[in-house]
């Protein structure tokens, strides 16, 4: 049971309501920034959706004092038939947030914020259906995503802002849905870490392997002609039942999900980083594996153009050869792979896990004290700072 209690008073320590999901990178997101307002002194509800949270999720907000996390088993609206569990979660969420008294309600979904709060409401747009449907299948979605259009473009209205990750997704957001919404843009991040000094060697990638999004079969082609060592991390099943059937080589290890701090320790031991997507709104694999000092091969899209580029190599989206030629390029070139290394690297660094948390806490204190969004973030110009500093 949730007690209830007054808002707390300093802008620096926000008592937030927020919501997150387990599928993909949103928990880990949401971790982050867990971290950063406990950090100010701040506290945080934080409720889970979907599919359960593995114990090495829970154990992540372990170590956070001042988050106290709810697993529910609403569906997430992206999920087929979902919408009666969506107006359920939304009355949930509501009797919380009268209890709870937050400060901010943050959503890391859509339908919610066209709900009832007397807190403001901040609206995370990690990614959608219709733009992820218009990117794997070359089509707009079908009829059936009606209702989720729907909603989605309610919640967006009724947000008192919205956050996007990338330019890309928010014009997807006014493309798909709605321009009548108040937005910035906040990168994401993930804490600074150290570069660990390791034996490198061979490629890696991380994503959903039964997700078309990421594309993962083409590594899965590109390797057959390699003699390079590949890592794949990713879980072949779907929370929905979808199971990925690939033919794997034997230069490939299908590694599973693993969980934040394995994937780290596969980046540190592997050269290059591939991340062939049709779709990706931001891709925190990527800043990761940057991060963790190994070279981009990425897929020539909008948003991994927008993030990455002059800092990555880039390859055209299904040409499993210009993959296969770019990374024999970068093996037979030592000298090219560790500067192609250093600039992600530098870029990575852009993309600052304290510049994300101080707007993060900034566009709270901005919410609670009813002011203008647009006099804390200068959001553009920032970014234009941050790929000026790469």
């Amino acid at each position: 049971m949730i007690e209830t209690r007054q808002p707390a008073g300093s802008d620096r320590a926000p008592r937030v309501l927020m919501t997150t999901d387990a599928v993909g990178g949103v928990f880990g997101y949401s971790v982050d920034l867990c971290r950063a307002i406990c950090k100010a002194g701040g506290q945080v509800l934080l409720v889970s959706m979907g599919p359960r949270p593995s114990r090495a999720q829970r154990e992540q907000l372990a170590a956070l004092r001042g988050v106290e996390l709810i697993v529910t088993d609403y569906k997430l609206e992206w999920m087929d038939d979902a919408f009666p569990d969506v107006l359920r979660a939304g009355a949930f969420l509501e009797e919380l947030a009268a209890s709870y008294c937050p400060q901010v309600v943050h959503l890391n979904g859509y339908a919610h914020g066209a709900f009832s709060f007397s807190s403001p409401t901040l609206v995370v747009a990690h990614s959608c259906v219709l733009s992820w449907w218009r990117a794997v299948h070359g089509v707009d979605a079908p009829p059936k995503y009606a209702e989720y259009r729907t909603q989605v473009t309610r919640g967006l209205r009724a947000a008192d802002v919205v956050v996007a990750p990338s330019r890309t997704m928010l014009r997807a957001l006014h493309a798909h849905y709605t321009r009548e919404l108040r937005a910035v843009i906040i990168p994401n991040a993930v804490p600074d870490a150290p570069l660990m000094q390791r034996t490198r060697d061979g490629i890696c990638c991380a994503g959903r392997l039964w997700d078309p999004a990421k594309n993962l079969g083409l590594v899965l082609s590109a390797a057959q002609r390699s003699r390079q060592r590949f890592r794949v991390a990713g879980a072949l099943a779907g929370p929905e039942g979808t199971v990925a059937s690939y033919d794997v080589p034997q230069n490939v290890a299908l590694l599973g999900g693993l969980t934040r701090a394995e994937v780290a320790r596969m980046m540190a031991d592997s050269a290059v980083f591939v991340h062939p997507a049709r779709y990706e709104p931001f891709g925190l694999a990527v800043l990761e594996a940057a991060q963790a000092g190994c070279a981009l091969v990425l897929a020539d899209i909008p948003s991994m153009r927008e993030l990455w580029d002059d800092a990555a190599s880039f390859v055209p989206v299904d040409d499993a050869d210009a993959l296969h030629h770019a990374l024999e390029r970068l093996f037979a070139e030592p000298a090219a792979l560790r500067a192609m290394a250093l600039s992600a690297r530098r870029r990575a660094m852009a993309y600052g896990y304290d510049a994300f948390s101080a707007r993060y806490l900034a566009l709270y204190a901005a919410l609670c004290r009813k002011k203008s969004v647009a006099e804390h973030m200068f959001v553009e110009g920032w970014m234009r700072s941050a790929r000026a500093q790469a």
